[in-house]
């Protein structure tokens, strides 16, 4: 966590926080999603403030443990029903708030962000099947058809906490040319690093 992110959740509850934070990147990538998942992205973002809650998990005698994603779905696939859903949530969000707050850093590594993005979108579609609640199935649903622009959410949130470096825009400039993001896309073009040209042949590719 940021020291900007440190000194101001000092000052406020994180929920609140978290809200404005969210809020303030639905208003500014003109994201419009249903009201529960808004409070969805606070909620998961409340929870991986701990960042045990990320990395680590357990096994089914509570012992701590290290899943790669495909581990984990292959567990969900072969679990019964209340495990099923916890490592299927568990997945979908680990994989949103990896891709959203580490995106850059999975470029270094043999498996990228598209990966995780698959990933969560699999995951989030699986919940979204099998929920018995109604309004539950809706967020997960929108959160499977969507999830490159929750990406882009927690992607803002992110990068409001941090000073951008010439390091910062070549990431930035990467990670538009691999994922095709729109709001890396719009930083791009509001620094004039991106003619309007190159930005509709990169929408052609896709």
């Amino acid at each position: 966590m940021s020291h900007k992110f440190a000194a101001t959740l000092v000052m406020e509850s994180p929920r609140d926080f978290f809200i404005d934070q969210v809020e303030q990147a639905f208003e500014r990538l003109k994201f419009r999603p249903l009201p529960l998942s808004r409070n969805y992205l606070v909620d998961l973002l409340q929870h991986f403030m701990f960042s045990s809650n990320l990395f680590t998990s357990e096994d089914e005698a509570g012992r701590s443990r290290h899943d790669t994603l495909a581990e984990m779905y292959l567990r969900a696939q072969n679990a019964p029903t209340a495990i099923r859903v916890e490592l299927l949530k568990r997945l979908g969000d680990s994989s949103l708030y990896i891709s959203g707050f580490f995106g850059d850093s999975l470029s270094r590594k043999i498996v990228d962000i598209d990966y995780y993005v698959d990933m969560g979108g699999v995951a989030y579609g699986a919940l979204s099947s099998s929920a018995s609640d109604e309004n539950l199935a809706q967020v997960y649903s929108e959160y499977s058809q969507r999830f490159p622009a929750f990406v882009d959410v927690l992607t803002y949130i992110s990068q409001e906490s941090m000073i951008q470096s010439n390091e910062d825009l070549l990431k930035l400039y990467e990670r538009y040319m691999s994922t095709g993001s729109r709001l890396a896309e719009e930083q791009l073009l509001e620094k004039g690093l991106l003619s309007h040209d190159l930005a509709k042949l990169k929408v052609h590719k896709m």
